[in-house]
């Protein structure tokens, strides 16, 4: 069974020294595996990631590094070993060729998220909401920490809900620094 969710990632741009709301949204929807312990990994690996890179850009390329590693890590599934899958691992330009697809349903690296207007809420079958506060910085600062909410466990308005409200009325199960969260929420039992 698939866990929602959506995640925003977000900044904040000062203004005359005070900090503004949320300045620069990118918003992304995640089909399957959303509870936290997955989504705060994915999140660590991203972040370490970018940090060894400086490649952290704000908001969107963050968010669109998200999806791209969590679609890259599905691909496997589709790569050698099975003699109805013609991908060659050493040819990724094969997954491009829709014939080696001719024989899968849905390929779940094509599916599985999407890019969200975060005007428009959410669709309301999500099970949680992370928010990803990244630091206002130049890109050749050293790297700084990110801060994430986690919602409770549909702690917010779904079907029947302002559903465009649900982040502002999410009932947070944890707010702190990354790392805090990993460690935090990781070391709970399921």
């Amino acid at each position: 069974m698939s866990t929602r969710s959506q995640l925003r990632f977000v900044e904040r741009v000062d203004q005359d020294g005070e900090p503004a709301d949320y300045d620069r949204v990118a918003q992304v929807y995640r089909h399957s595996d959303g509870y936290p312990e997955t989504v705060l990994r994915d999140l660590a690996q991203l972040k370490e990631l970018l940090d060894a890179t400086r490649a952290e850009r704000g908001p969107e390329y963050t968010a669109a590094s998200f999806v791209f590693l969590d679609k890259l890590s599905t691909v496997d599934l589709y790569l050698d070993g099975d003699p109805d899958r013609t991908i060659d691992a050493t040819q990724p330009a094969d997954l491009l060729d829709p014939s080696n697809m001719e024989h899968l349903d849905q390929p779940l690296f094509l599916f599985g998220h999407g890019v969200e207007n975060p005007a428009d809420g959410i669709h309301g079958d999500e099970e949680y909401l992370y928010v990803v506060e990244l630091p206002t910085r130049n890109p050749f600062e050293e790297p700084s920490e990110w801060t994430v909410k986690v919602s409770g466990h549909s702690a917010f308005p779904r079907w029947d809900g302002p559903t465009e409200e649900a982040f502002d009325r999410a009932s947070w199960q944890f707010e702190g620094l990354l790392s805090a969260a990993v460690d935090e929420l990781l070391a709970q039992p399921s």
